[in-house]
């Protein structure tokens, strides 16, 4: 019997591509994504990257990265270079198709001046609240306002009046006329062009209109050809608009898809709140590994395809809902699970003197560096009569299930050989100073002839060779679930955002002690310290002090909730 290849399935936008292809609606899919300079990626824009991109790849297509610069007011060229290289570390490529909004910003003001001699734009010198106030409700229609009526040629000679400088930032705006009692607020006569003149920077001076985003996107995936303009949820009721704008001026028909937006718990997503983080100094700047930016995960020691498996993972809908911030976790662990050589690293050291242990021996015992790789190797780690254990590793007063040391109790210390504690002492302060311990030369690891068995086996590393390293361990940034819970509430119960900071975001342990073969690990280098969690090289590392971040510890909270529901 022949076996049959399951096929595999298709979310709803995979769908409509692929009807759009067999039907011949389309010979080729042309997408983008299209991001706005105004600060750094997060979390949330990798879906939206993987869905663009993925999609063009998947069905032989062309994905472009087209800037949407419309705000002179909030975008810099730093953003620009770094939303590339986010784009790029996730692994996709736009090859020569980068343009920006701005590219078109001579085309689209001759748009908007077809649309006034077609008297489908006129130029109102409202303010913003009697703007606002004259637009009406949901449910109650809009009142035409002093200015709907002005002359095409009046409206032509005041927009080239706008766009030559000739009146200040707020005194007028261009607003297409459509239909004030439309039940969708964004028919009632929506802004195309506002007075800004600030300097942009890639046009500098040349302008001094600039676009609303609803009149610059749908020109531009236009001129683009794009086939399949894809946006998060809250663009949905812009579609009507995004439509009428391409039939106004008959241009190539592209369709604009919604999905649901990315979104998770003990976070903020917002770019405003984010920059707020980083302008007030809550954070070290957008790649702040606490971030949710692309960058600060980068820097965290997410990995490409930790981040792309989860995208997957959570798949395409039109259904809103918060992913849990353990989900992304558990990607990052089974990740580097694979990959990360295992070393030791003692967080907070406690001396053990060895005291049957020559002064001067030093034995080289060999540890594999990943039991999940097999091609992984080993390395040798030197072992001597003085070396540094975790202070937690031993108690005075050990309880009957404490499997680690305590006086008269034995360990494996891992790859060597069983230790028994014999003894400690304590310094002035009353603190545990120091351990008194012997080994049994019969235990070597892969050489043991003792027939001994212990439940206990903990990590070391040798006094004389230990390398002084900072180790930055991060947790989450909020902690509340909901960040944004108490915003919309009165009084007392009114909280902000940050209310919900997270104090302990960020411990530094200045001076762990690292096994020798991190002496010289590079920038981005990345491992799982025994016991403790995946740790990667930060790159405020030097040659005099090494310093690594945590990325994430070793207890998979959201598979065992998941194994319980």
């Amino acid at each position: 019997m022949s076996e049959t290849k399951e096929k595999e399935p298709l979310n709803f936008i995979e769908e409509i591509v692929q009807q759009d292809l067999e039907s011949g609606k389309h010979q080729q899919v042309q997408l983008r994504f299209p991001p706005e300079p105004n600060g750094f990626l997060h979390i949330g824009h990798a879906k939206a990257i993987c869905l663009n991109f993925g999609i063009a790849e998947k069905y032989g297509g062309k994905c472009n990265l087209r800037f949407d610069d419309t705000n002179p007011l909030k975008e810099e060229t730093r953003y620009v270079e770094n939303i590339k290289k986010d784009i790029q570390w996730l692994g996709f490529d736009w090859e020569e198709r980068e343009y920006f909004a701005s590219d078109y910003f001579q085309q689209l003001y001759d748009w908007a001046v077809e649309l006034i001699k077609k008297g489908k734009a006129y130029v109102d010198d409202s303010t913003a609240e009697e703007i606002a106030q004259l637009k009406g409700t949901p449910t109650q229609p809009g009142s035409p306002g002093p200015y709907r009526d002005r002359s095409v040629e009046e409206n032509l000679s005041l927009f080239e009046g706008m766009k030559n400088g000739d009146y200040e930032p707020g005194s007028r705006v261009l607003r297409a006329k459509i239909d004030l009692a439309n039940p969708n607020m964004h028919l009632r006569d929506p802004l195309m062009y506002r007075i800004i003149h600030t300097p942009h920077h890639r046009t500098g001076d040349a302008w001094k209109i600039y676009p609303m985003y609803d009149w610059a996107h749908g020109q531009s995936d236009s001129l683009e050809t794009v086939t399949h303009s894809l946006c998060s949820l809250e663009f949905e009721v812009h579609r009507p608009l995004y439509e009428w704008f391409i039939e106004q001026l008959g241009l190539f028909p592209s369709r604009q898809y919604e999905f649901s937006r990315l979104n998770f718990n003990y976070t903020v997503l917002s770019k405003r709140k984010l920059r707020r983080l980083v302008e007030e100094g809550h954070v070290n700047g957008w790649d702040d590994p606490r971030m949710p930016t692309l960058s600060g995960l980068r820097r965290r020691g997410y990995t490409p395809a930790s981040i792309r498996n989860m995208v997957d993972r959570v798949g395409v809908t039109k259904q809103e809902n918060i992913q849990d911030i353990a989900l992304l976790e558990y990607f990052i662990r089974e990740d580097l699970n694979k990959t990360a050589p295992r070393v030791m690293v003692v967080l907070d050291p406690l001396k053990v003197v060895i005291t049957n242990w020559p002064e001067d021996k030093v034995e080289d015992m060999e540890v594999i560096n990943n039991p999940e790789d097999p091609e992984g190797g080993s390395r040798t780690m030197p072992f001597g009569r003085e070396l540094y254990i975790e202070r937690t590793d031993f108690l005075e007063d050990a309880p009957k299930k404490f499997f680690r040391l305590s006086v008269g109790r034995e360990v494996r210390f891992k790859g060597a050989y069983i230790i028994k504690c014999e003894g400690f002492t304590k310094d002035a302060d009353g603190n545990i100073a120091e351990l008194q311990c012997t080994y049994d030369p019969e235990t070597r690891s892969g050489q043991d002839t003792s027939g001994k068995k212990v439940k206990g086996t903990i990590h070391w590393v040798s006094a004389a060779h230990a390398k002084d390293v900072e180790v930055r361990m991060y947790d989450r940034l909020f902690s509340a679930e909901d960040p944004t819970q108490d915003e919309n509430k009165e009084g007392d119960e009114q909280k902000d955002f940050l209310y919900y900071l997270n104090p302990d975001s960020l411990t530094v342990v200045e001076h762990a002690k690292a096994e020798p073969s991190l002496a010289n690990v590079e920038t981005g280098g990345q491992f799982q310290f025994m016991r403790k969690g995946y740790f990667v090289v930060d790159p405020d590392s030097s040659a005099e002090k090494l310093v690594f971040n945590r990325t994430v510890g070793l207890r998979d909270s959201w598979a065992k909730k998941n194994k319980k529901k």
